[in-house]
């Protein structure tokens, strides 16, 4: 098979897999006129490191080959796809090709299972070392691991890796039984935790002086949302266990897509889009302003709110928090308020130490003020009791209903 041929397929089959980020990459380039790349087609994506910078990504699998038989998957072992897989030598040509051409800044690379777990992460560290030693490549890297390989071929990966990602897929064994019977969620996390104490030793060596150390910045994973029952409550519980306890730096969320030759197991159709970008905003929640999954979802109603923010939801359910004096109150309170986000309430502290804060302040920090009156008290402003209650108050908040288009 031609390579511009593979490529086409394996670049179509990574699509899928949401969890190719480059936030907290080292910075890495090579002037002095050794190495190449600069951490800084087909195929590519587009990915965002903290200071903003764009970064493109060669995203492929190295095979769609697969001995696992998972029912979400389009390149499960019982799928009629058509099946394609790169050599190590190609991907490596690929990927020093493109960044020459000066199509991409880095790799993201994936793969079905061949052989065994062990010969599939062989073949995915051999690319890796052979970019890094070999041509001194010192663009991004960002590794697929599989939990069944040997601890060793992971101690490697993440040697060589800016980012090291797992897939979590599913939040609890009984899905995984059903959907994936060949993953073990013990086995994940278990290789989760080796990963954080590798990353751990790692930054430790760095702080002791040991500059040039390679190693990755840190791990993420992926979950599929509504491919099974599992509820919002059960997807956020599992992400505060990653984050807690393995020090994750992303959990994303995919929303199910419906694949060729679907299992009679799988729901017919996709869940709603918004249901992806709820979850989003709640993990924002859980890691940025304070908040607790049982605060965000309720034991009687496990799923977010579809029709408003979780945020928004909250506050309507503790109207008796509300409204907030803005001059006064404590930054986590503040940052309660819907409609603020960190950098804003940051801002308001910095400037309620100068003057007393007015409606026209938060005007000039682009403050959506419909949203955030019912909910503030200003020098210059005190919202009506009547702007949070009544039997009507919610649907102040929601979406105007709109004319649906006949054809």
């Amino acid at each position: 098979m031609e390579l511009q041929d593979k490529l086409a397929i394996l670049a179509d089959a990574a699509k899928y897999d949401a969890s190719c980020a480059s936030s907290g990459a080292q910075r890495r380039d090579s002037r002095g006129g050794r190495g190449v790349g600069s951490a800084g087609g087909e195929g590519i994506c587009h990915s965002y490191a903290p200071d903003g910078r764009c970064i493109s990504l060669l995203k492929i699998l190295l095979t769609n080959r697969c001995l696992y038989d998972c029912h979400y998957c389009i390149n499960r072992r019982s799928s009629n796809v058509r099946r394609a897989s790169f050599t190590p030598e190609e991907v490596v040509r690929l990927t020093l090709d493109f960044y020459k051409r000066n199509y991409i800044e880095g790799l993201f690379l994936s793969s079905g299972i061949v052989r065994s777990a062990d010969h599939t992460m062989g073949q995915i560290v051999e690319i890796a070392r052979t970019l890094r030693e070999e041509h001194d490549f010192r663009g991004y890297l960002h590794l697929k691991t599989i939990p069944e390989a040997s601890p060793d071929l992971t101690a490697l990966a993440t040697k060589y890796a800016d980012r090291i990602s797992l897939n979590l897929e599913l939040p609890s064994q009984r899905s995984l039984d059903r959907l994936a019977p060949e993953k073990n969620l013990h086995r994940t996390t278990e290789a989760m935790g080796r990963i954080r104490t590798l990353v751990d030793e790692a930054k430790a060596q760095r702080r002791d002086g040991d500059r040039k150390l390679r190693h990755a910045t840190g791990q993420s994973t992926q979950v599929i949302v509504g491919a099974d029952a599992s509820s919002d409550a059960d997807f956020l519980q599992r992400s505060v266990e990653l984050y807690t306890r393995y020090r994750l730096r992303r959990v994303y969320y995919s929303a199910f897509s419906p694949i060729p030759d679907a299992s009679s197991v799988l729901p017919p159709s996709a869940p709603p889009l918004l249901r992806e970008h709820r979850l989003y905003q709640a993990d924002w929640l859980l890691r940025h302003y304070g908040f607790q999954v049982d605060e965000i979802v309720e034991a009687a109603r496990p799923d977010l709110d579809l029709r408003m923010d979780p945020k928004l939801s909250w506050a309507l359910r503790h109207r008796h928090e509300f409204p907030v004096p803005l001059q006064t109150a404590p930054r986590e309170q503040l940052l309660r308020i819907p409609g603020l986000g960190v950098r804003t309430v940051d801002r308001l502290l910095t400037i309620r130490r100068h003057h007393r804060l007015r409606l026209d302040d938060l005007a000039r920090l682009r403050v959506p003020l419909e949203k955030v009156r019912p909910f503030v008290i200003t020098e210059d402003y005190r919202p009506p009791s009547s702007l949070l209650d009544g039997e009507r108050w919610v649907e102040r908040f929601l979406p105007k209903p709109q004319q649906l288009e006949l054809f």
